[in-house]
């Protein structure tokens, strides 16, 4: 009875694509890698959010809430693109860590302009991924996962001058 279980465990989740295994294998390694980071971002902003504080504490916790929601919303396109051309993805919270490049803050208090102007970095950082990526899937030919990305884009450098402008006067 537990051989079946123990069998389907084993099965290979390789869905059937027009790329090469060397495509899938840097195309889905490197969504993999941005889809920790997105999930990292994610994490920090909603932390940056709860944990807001100051004269401007109402603006600041609203747009970190919507640049929260925009960041979540890539994660289900991004590790179902994977699955689209045939690799696998991050299966935990340990999964994400050991691949995440945006490093975590856990510090008790942070500064609200120090929040924003690590969160700005880390935009910039997850948009240079997005462009690395892109330009893997140019080498491959896979153009689905390219348009994706380049939404994505533009969604984080919108993100990056939001907290850019937000910034400009305090000297970060």
């Amino acid at each position: 009875m537990t051989e079946p279980v123990k069998n389907r465990r084993a099965a290979s989740l390789k869905t059937p694509t027009g790329l090469s295994e060397q495509a899938v294998k840097d195309i889905s390694g490197g969504a993999t890698a941005l889809l920790a980071d997105v999930f990292a971002l994610y994490l920090k902003t909603k932390n940056f959010h709860w944990h807001m504080s100051g004269a401007h504490f109402r603006d600041y916790h609203l747009l970190l809430d919507d640049q929260a929601a925009q960041l979540l919303q890539i994660t289900d396109p991004l590790a179902e693109r994977v699955r689209k051309v045939g690799g696998t993805t991050l299966r935990s919270i340990g999964d994400i860590a050991r691949h995440q490049r945006i490093e975590d803050n856990d510090a008790l208090f942070v500064h609200p302009h120090e929040m924003l102007a690590e969160l700005r970095e880390d935009n910039g950082a997850l948009v240079a991924s997005m462009r690395s990526l892109h330009g893997v899937c140019d080498e491959h030919g896979d153009v689905a996962t390219a348009s994706l990305i380049e939404n994505w884009i533009d969604e984080g450098e919108q993100r990056v001058w939001f907290l850019f402008e937000t910034l400009r006067d305090t000297n970060n």
